[in-house]
């Protein structure tokens, strides 16, 4: 099969784990450059670009789009969908994971376990939003960060409140969060491929650090799911509509919770914790479905 990749760095781990994993089960995999890309779009010819030649056509396109690029990407995505070509992660399911105030919606619809969220667009509302997520410690979140980039923890009511006028008053969009203190700074990582939980992760911060992220300085050994948080996993991504993602959860008293939906779930730690290939996997999942045609939303949406 012939598979493309959308993604800006051919060198990182993931990216060259997965060219890996197709070419050594006989498949070719081209890395592009997802903001090199350019497309005509016109009617019933849907056609995509790369350094002044028109891209061929492909069984399958693997978009590892960055948060910072999701607009252009998502829209190279789309293109490819147009085609026929059949994603791994549909461009709907991945713009629906990058809001987070719209994937919240989604799992809490999907009665999915949350942490106690609150949204609100006037300052004035502060108190009542720093209130309903039940008072500090609170942990404030920018809608578009990524990676623990743009979280903050508000340890008393006053500088929460001082935090979210601050994000308001620069007309900057966040959530307030209830802090999970029972979570010791660890979360799980549950990595989902085709509906299925294929390795888990506990992350543990760095001292003094509340947030796990590996790039933080956190370490990561594998960790062994409940029934409860595999089912979780699973219902997350369903929401999602992702056909790979990684579920990012909390232990909580009252059980677990989703904190994020990440339609480019990085392999590198996973991999190294659970010795399992994930690569192939997902390779695999790609010749059982990549059929002509097969997208749901063939780019609508």
């Amino acid at each position: 099969m012939k598979f493309v990749m959308l993604a800006r760095n051919p060198n990182l781990y993931s990216h060259v784990r997965l060219k890996e994993a197709a070419e050594s089960r006989g498949h070719s995999l081209d890395i592009v450059n997802t903001l090199r890309c350019y497309m005509n779009i016109a009617s019933r010819r849907p056609e995509v670009y790369y350094n002044g030649e028109k891209l061929p056509r492909y069984d399958a396109v693997i978009p590892r789009i960055g948060a910072s690029v999701t607009f252009y990407g998502t829209a190279v995505l789309r293109q490819f969908e147009m085609q026929g070509v059949y994603p791994l992660n549909e461009s709907v399911a991945i713009g629906r994971s990058r809001d987070k105030l719209r994937s919240m919606q989604l799992l809490a619809r999907d009665g999915i376990g949350l942490p106690v969220t609150t949204f609100a667009h006037d300052p004035k509302q502060t108190e009542e939003v720093l209130k309903i997520a039940g008072g500090a410690p609170l942990v404030i979140k920018l809608l578009e960060g990524t990676q623990g980039i743009g979280v903050v923890l508000a340890d008393t009511d006053r500088s929460a409140k001082s935090v979210v006028e601050a994000f308001r008053g620069a007309n900057i969009n966040i959530l307030v969060q209830e802090f999970i203190k029972e979570a010791g700074g660890t979360d799980i990582r549950a990595l989902v491929v085709g509906g299925r939980v294929v390795a888990a992760m506990k992350r543990t911060g760095a001292a003094g650090e509340f947030r796990s992220n590996l790039h933080r300085g956190g370490s990561a050994e594998v960790v062994k799911l409940s029934p409860e948080e595999r089912s979780t996993a699973v219902r997350a991504a369903k929401s999602m509509g992702l056909n790979v993602c990684g579920v990012d959860m909390l232990r909580a008293n009252h059980g677990s919770v989703v904190m994020e939906v990440n339609s480019s779930p990085g392999l590198e730690g996973v991999e190294n914790a659970t010795g399992i290939d994930i690569a192939g996997k997902i390779i695999e999942f790609l010749e059982k479905h990549a059929k002509h045609g097969a997208t749901k939303t063939r780019g609508k949406g």
